[in-house]
């Protein structure tokens, strides 16, 4: 049996030799091989050598322990560098360093220095894109460089700032530049980015933004200058006016950067959630701090869209004026404060159109805000002479008033009540006097918010005021007065002497038919006489650094309103057939008191009853 296992063993291993020997017999030497496989072959080897070379290189850079500042992308060596664009309203610089506008300015508006409009330069804007690594790393976009590429479209200029890693994968900028247009089309785009980025977590778009000063006085500025959004459904809200301010808003539409007369505001393709706006006071001390007025700051929470980049934006850079930005249909020019409720409706439906339509007939502003003046004066009237005839009233029934509170002067309430029926008889209301006025305080509240943010006053002059939108300062102290400033406006103190003279007439007519005070009533007739003086006081601090063309409004309207009560009080009353007419009404059968007279005597009678409850026990 060994025998034939040898035997077995020894034909096996000469097959094996011959199979081998007949193998090496067959191969071709390699002399015999084409040069066009060989060529092919040494290409396709070499690429694909390549590729997974680059791929070990980026993965190993990713794993390397490194520092946020270190470029994410293959374009370390590109050196920074702006591209320039502009179009009939705006100019602009983009820089390759974060991809984000650098330098924006308005081409045809110049601030109190006669310079351009700059609404963003290198050092008041920050945009930048936070997101994360699959290896947890932080990137920053403000620090990366990207590549620029543009090219002309029939509605403009296109702008693609792109953060390139690989052929087929980046971040990329895309602007919309439309000519004679305030409005950028901006979008956030990427490719092949799932591989590298971690578009598991939110990423964060934050905007840090400081407005330059662009007027006269800094302080006037920053009080018009805030933060106004938009969200749900035309619902806009402002953070708060004077210090600093954060809100997290959800269903965020449009946000604005405002700084009084212009305004930078972007705008979101779809609802933003979870949105930090934020608002900084930068206006301290007015000598110290002259650059900027608020510091804003928006951090928006983002989503991936299939694990890409993918978010859409208009942008405006512009003048905040109503018919500018009713144009672009977002509800924009919600952003003016021209005031709440009623007091902006009769702005937007009256006021503005009224004004526009004057100077642009007139010709010039300063005329358009007299006449415009004179128009609301005449119309209110009306209710100034009611307020005259009920101050009238009141003058001539002193006297008998006078009796009733000696007659009755130890019981309040029975004195009380003659008197109001007095008044019943007499066909006199000592409430009348205060109707009038508070009818008028919506149209004065509206002229206040219109004439600070109506931008056609803005640089427009009028006799010695240069420009209507700010103060019209004939002489520059060499001190500074608290409260007041570092000059004296000519238009407030005109003003405060018109509402001298006003309220000493009207004071003097209110005080005329004032009633003694009641026990433990202030005395009014004692503080009206105060006011006297306190108001022009208080018009000529407050209004030295406001508007000029509101100061002008207020002297003009002082004056045309001591015009009517003159012409009121000689030409159309006459206290003698008023008191004649008051005894006539004395002697007409009493009419039944209504439901509120019924119930205010009602409750005198109880209040009288429980007066005298505790001296019965």
């Amino acid at each position: 049996m060994e025998e034939k296992k040898d035997i077995n063993s020894l034909i096996g291993f000469a097959l094996m030799g011959a199979v081998m020997i007949l193998w090496l017999y067959l191969q071709p030497i390699p002399d015999q091989i084409t040069t066009e496989t060989s060529t092919v072959e040494s290409a396709e080897y070499i690429e694909d050598i390549q590729e997974v070379a680059e791929s070990i290189d980026f993965n190993v850079s990713l794993a390397e322990t490194q520092n946020l500042d270190d470029n994410f992308n293959n374009n370390a060596s590109l050196v920074k560098d702006n591209i320039t664009y502009e179009n009939d309203l705006i100019s602009l610089e983009i820089s390759n360093k974060g991809g984000f506008i650098s330098n924006l300015y308005l081409k045809n508006y110049n601030n109190h220095l006669e310079k351009p409009i700059y609404l963003i330069t290198d050092e008041s804007s920050i945009f930048n894109l936070n997101f994360k690594t699959l290896n947890n790393r932080e990137i920053d976009t403000k620090n990366q460089l990207f590549t620029a590429s543009e090219y002309d479209i029939d509605e403009g200029k296109v702008i693609l700032m792109k953060l390139i890693i690989s052929e087929d994968q980046y971040l990329e900028y895309k602007y919309i530049i439309k000519p004679d247009n305030y409005m950028i089309d901006f979008s956030i785009n990427s490719k092949g980015l799932s591989r590298v980025v971690n578009t598991q977590e939110n990423y964060d778009l934050t905007w840090d933004y400081k407005s330059l000063r662009n007027s006269k006085s800094i302080s006037y500025e920053n009080r018009y200058s805030r933060l106004t959004y938009e969200y749900d459904i035309d619902k806009v809200d402002k953070l708060g006016q004077a210090g600093d301010d954060e809100e997290t808003i959800s269903e965020l539409n449009w946000f604005s950067y405002r700084q009084h007369f212009f305004s930078t505001i972007l705008l979101s393709s779809k609802p933003l959630n979870n949105v930090k706006l934020s608002q900084i006071n930068m206006v301290i001390d007015e000598d110290i701090d002259t650059t900027y007025t608020k510091n804003y700051i928006s951090n928006i929470p983002l989503k991936y869209v299939d694990n890409e980049f993918d978010e859409k934006f208009q942008l405006y850079f512009g003048p905040t004026d109503s018919k500018t930005l009713s144009e672009y249909d977002e509800n924009l020019e919600s952003s003016i404060p021209f005031g709440w409720g009623i007091f902006g409706f009769i702005n937007k439906s009256i006021f503005i159109p009224l004004f526009s339509f004057l100077s642009s007939t007139l010709g010039s502003f300063g005329i358009a805000i007299i006449v415009m003046t004179i128009l609301v004066r005449l119309v209110l009237s009306p209710v100034l002479y009611k307020s005259y005839l009920s101050q009238a009233k009141m003058k001539i029934l002193k006297p008998e008033i006078a009796e009733i509170s000696l007659k009755y002067k130890d019981n309040a309430m029975k004195k009380q009540q003659e008197t109001m029926a007095l008044y019943n008889k007499a066909g006199a209301n000592p409430m009348s006097g205060c109707l009038p006025a508070l009818v008028q305080i919506p149209v004065f509240y509206a002229l206040f918010m219109f004439f600070p943010t109506a931008f056609d006053l803005r640089r427009k002059s009028f006799l010695w005021a240069d420009d209507l939108s700010s103060y019209d300062n004939v002489l520059d102290l060499p001190f500074y007065i608290p409260f007041y400033g570092d000059h004296v406006s000519l238009f407030p103190v005109l003003a405060s002497i018109a509402i001298f003279f006003y309220m000493k007439m009207t004071t003097g007519q209110q005080v005329a038919s004032q009633q003694p005070p009641q026990d433990g009533m202030p005395d009014m007739a004692k503080m009206m006489k105060y006011m006297i003086y306190f108001s022009p006081i208080l018009m000529l601090i407050f209004f030295n650094n406001y508007a000029s063309g509101l100061s002008l409004y207020y002297f003009i309207s002082n004056l045309i309103t001591i015009a009517i009560m003159l012409v009121i009080k000689h030409y159309i009353l006459d206290e003698d057939k008023i008191h004649a007419q008051m005894q006539v009404n004395k002697a007409k059968p009493q009419k039944k008191p209504n439901r509120f007279q019924k119930k205010m005597k009602e409750l005198m009678e109880e209040a009288e009853k429980q007066k005298q409850s505790p001296n019965k026990k």
